[in-house]
């Protein structure tokens, strides 16, 4: 499902317009990356939790030479699902 089809469906869904949808999947987005950025988590209770997940500095090969290098640390997104997830996903 891509973006617009998710739209559709939220649409559907909440009986709302497309374009009310369209705004609402966007604040969203936005909330969660500003949230995320600040180093705060998101954790909606039977869906979820979004988080920043610290990597170390790590050793790597350059696949073309072998050669080895080192991957700076980095923070990255994560998301754990909730149990609800979980279980309507394995029904």
């Amino acid at each position: 499902m891509n973006k617009s089809e998710l739209i559709n469906e939220i649409s559907q869904q909440a009986g709302l317009t497309k374009v009310e949808a369209g705004q609402a999947l966007n604040g969203l987005i936005k909330t969660i990356e500003s949230t995320l950025q600040a180093g705060d988590s998101i954790a909606l209770v039977g869906f979820g939790t979004f988080y920043v997940k610290d990597r170390a500095e790590r050793k790597g090969r350059n696949p073309l030479t072998g050669q080895e290098i080192t991957i700076s640390a980095a923070k990255t997104p994560a998301f754990k699902p909730g149990k609800s997830l979980k279980d309507a996903v394995n029904k």
